[in-house]
């Protein structure tokens, strides 16, 4: 899912990743011409770089990366550079989830008023009977992003508090809003601003800032050591892809660093993860294994809960080529069958306005395929669509 600036400014978000690193086995180029491949798309559609990988039952068995870390910078790309992963990270919090709920902190069922109305008085009682599980389903009543929301999210309080907090204080600028649900139709109402609330609630049980248990429960266990949050450079340095604005001609200009290089950290739970494509074909490979594989993160079952579709998205009016009219949501993932999968499929957007990134996962076929690139928009929605899409015909199981 997408991150948009509109004229004025302002993102507004809509629905259109030890003990593992070395069980994984080095990238392999089983397709020979992989990055002459991934060349000929770039070139396609104007992309900086554009980078891929393919899992297969525990191993990488192709990974390329090409192209140059920013326009007008002589610096190429490599599969192990940094690249914004958008809300492909809500699959991350999703887990996050499922970790706390087996250790009994939380349930699937645990409601805003539960946990966070000790700290956030007076909540509409509406939205204090929101549940961890709706939140993460999208099917809890909070919008879509609004100016209003988006107001949250760009709050100059943001200099002033912490994560956790801004978290806290984005719920008590929200907490007068009662849910509302679609009457007819699907309940699905993509939510960027219910992750940031679950993010919430999970840092209220645990005690640890939302970065903290990401970083001590998913990247350290897979060894995900390029993985981290916010703008993918280094600070004064250009050592990763460096995403690109688009002004309202098309013009692009690199944001490296800074504010302006990610949206704010409050939305952390939505969408602020980076890593390599290498470690994002690593996390791939994880779900694909159904939780079987180690390291042990959340049980199979958990992981099947997670996994699992809980929502049927609203019918999308003419879809793009190859992209469903409908499908199902699970937490962090949708769950959809495409026309040219064998089954069902995990899948995910992200974008932060700058960046664009594409997961598939088929545990069917114990199978994933990941699509990164450090530009945004309808070019690099169909570039990765357009590299997934030939990388699955080519590696999926006969």
């Amino acid at each position: 899912m997408d991150f948009r600036r509109s004229e004025r400014g302002v993102f507004h978000a809509f629905a259109l990743g030890l003990a593992a690193a070395l069980a994984l086995s080095a990238p392999v180029r089983a397709a020979e011409n992989l990055d002459l491949y991934l060349e000929g798309v770039r070139a396609k559609y104007g992309l900086p770089a554009l980078a891929a990988a393919v899992t297969r039952s525990g191993e990488i068995i192709a990974a390329g990366a090409v192209g140059k870390r920013a326009i007008g910078l002589d610096v190429p790309v490599t599969v192990e550079d940094r690249f914004h992963l958008g809300s492909d990270t809500k699959a991350f919090t999703a887990t996050v989830a499922g970790t706390l709920v087996e250790e009994g902190k939380i349930k699937w069922t645990s409601t805003l008023g539960e946990v966070l109305g000790g700290k956030v008085k007076d909540m509409d009682p509406k939205l204090a009977a929101v549940t961890l599980e709706q939140l993460l389903s999208h099917t809890s009543g909070i919008p879509s992003d609004n100016e209003e929301i988006v107001g949250i999210y760009f709050n100059p309080v943001g200099f002033e508090k912490t994560t956790t907090a801004l978290r806290l204080d984005a719920l008590e600028r929200w907490k007068t809003h009662a849910p509302e649900v679609p009457k007819t139709g699907s309940p699905f109402q993509y939510s960027n601003l219910g992750y940031i609330f679950a993010g919430a609630m999970l840092e209220e049980v645990s005690g640890k800032p939302w970065e903290r248990l990401v970083e001590e429960r998913i990247y350290a266990p897979l060894g995900l050591k390029s993985a981290g949050f916010g703008p993918q450079a280094t600070f004064g340095k250009y050592d990763a892809p460096i995403g690109h604005m688009l002004d309202d001609k098309g013009n692009a200009t690199p944001m490296a660093w800074g504010p302006s290089a990610d949206i704010p950290p409050v939305v952390g739970p939505a969408g602020i993860g980076h890593m390599s494509v290498l470690d994002f074909a690593r996390w791939g490979d994880w779900n694909a294994g159904q939780g079987k594989r180690g390291p042990h993160i959340v049980s199979p079952e958990t992981l099947a809960v997670i996994h699992k579709p809980h929502v049927t998205t609203p019918p999308f009016k003419d879809p793009p080529p190859g992209t469903p009219s409908t499908g199902d949501y699970a937490f962090g993932w949708g769950v959809v069958k495409l026309d040219w999968t064998k089954t069902p499929v995990l899948t995910h957007n992200g974008s932060n306005s700058m960046n664009f990134a594409k997961i598939l996962v088929e545990p069917a076929s114990d199978m994933s395929v990941e699509a990164l690139t450090n530009y945004p928009g309808q070019k690099a929605e169909a570039a990765t669509t357009e590299v997934l899409k030939h990388l699955y015909g080519q590696f999926a199981p006969k």
